[in-house]
């Protein structure tokens, strides 16, 4: 009886602490102030204030989508690894989260296969935005100077569209 009444004791606890989790308090944190304008006067509220939104444990586990989101990917960098890896076959792409990737195919005037993942993660023309991952024909490695290669390339790209739309 004494197991049951632990088992019993730990399936509480581990309810309670996921209780403790939701937050469900009720404080004056997310409250927005008013100042005083100097010239005037009175009081009027500087900000207003959006009811926050709560948050809990089960939140982590949903893949539900706010449909207001915008896309957080540059469009320049998408744009531009599409053009400079036209010759590779398109095998799943999502432009919501920034993600192409590439069945194998051959370079023009090359002899190796290639197939590609490009990853875009950022909404900033910026080279830590583009995450590039190139693999050879059976698995095979390729060379760093090659991947190095193929982002510059892609980089370079990226800047010409954006010079040519003006955004520069």
């Amino acid at each position: 009886m004494t197991r049951r009444a632990a088992r019993l004791t730990a399936a509480l606890l581990i309810s309670a602490g996921l209780a403790a989790c939701s937050g469900g308090g009720s404080g004056s944190a997310g409250s927005a102030g008013s100042a005083s304008s100097g010239m005037g006067g009175g009081n009027r509220p500087t900000q207003t204030s959006q009811p926050q939104q709560r948050s809990t444990i089960w939140d982590l586990f949903s893949n539900r989508r706010n449909p207001n989101d915008t896309v957080a990917v540059n469009k320049y960098l998408w744009n531009a690894s599409l053009e400079v890896l036209n010759f590779l076959p398109i095998q799943s792409i999502d432009p919501f989260t920034g993600v192409i990737v590439t069945g194998y195919g051959t370079p023009p005037g090359g002899g190796r296969s290639y197939r590609a993942t490009v990853n875009i993660t950022d909404p900033a023309l910026d080279a830590r935005a583009l995450k590039l991952s190139l693999q050879g024909a059976g698995g095979a490695a390729v060379a760093p100077d090659t991947v190095r290669a193929v982002e510059d390339a892609i980089l370079t790209r990226a800047r010409q569209m954006r010079v040519r739309d003006g955004k520069l």
